[in-house]
């Protein structure tokens, strides 16, 4: 599955960028996420609770930052492994460009899935990361431009 999408966050982009790279941000905007910890400055390692249609399942991952150019852009990769419910794994590229006072984020991702999750259905589970990836960007922007970021 794949899917784009930007947000205008109301922050420059340097403060875009550093919330985009806080842990305590990104694991209040992921959907479902219990714990985010920081294994080195481009690791990080997470858990969090993923439902589509009938599956429920927790998910242990890792998400990698690749191809840093701080403050314009990276890569995200990202595969967890959700025990019999499956597993999960994708990249996504995302890009911060000045607009006037505020920044244009935008971001493409590409993700697959297998095991159980994969059987729910391919329309029902393209939602379902729709409305994940709509969820955290928007969560995002309103988090880091209410300046608690």
């Amino acid at each position: 599955m794949e899917m784009t999408g930007e947000q205008l966050i109301a922050l420059p982009q340097q403060a875009t960028w550093n919330a985009l790279n806080d842990t305590a941000v990104l694991k209040d905007c992921i959907p479902g996420c219990d714990s985010l910890e920081k294994q080195s400055d481009n690791e990080y390692l997470l858990t969090m609770i993923a439902k589509v249609g009938p599956v429920s399942a927790k998910f242990k991952g890792r998400m990698t930052l690749l191809e840093v150019q701080a403050p314009d852009s990276y890569t995200l990769q990202f595969e967890g492994q959700g025990g019999v419910a499956g597993f999960a794994k994708g990249e996504a590229q995302v890009n911060l460009a000045p607009e006037g006072n505020d920044t244009r984020l935008s971001y493409s991702v590409k993700a697959s899935i297998g095991g159980k999750l994969a059987q729910v259905g391919a329309r029902l589970i393209d939602g379902v990361a729709k409305k994940t990836a709509e969820q955290f960007f928007t969560a995002f922007n309103k988090r880091a431009s209410s300046g608690t970021a």
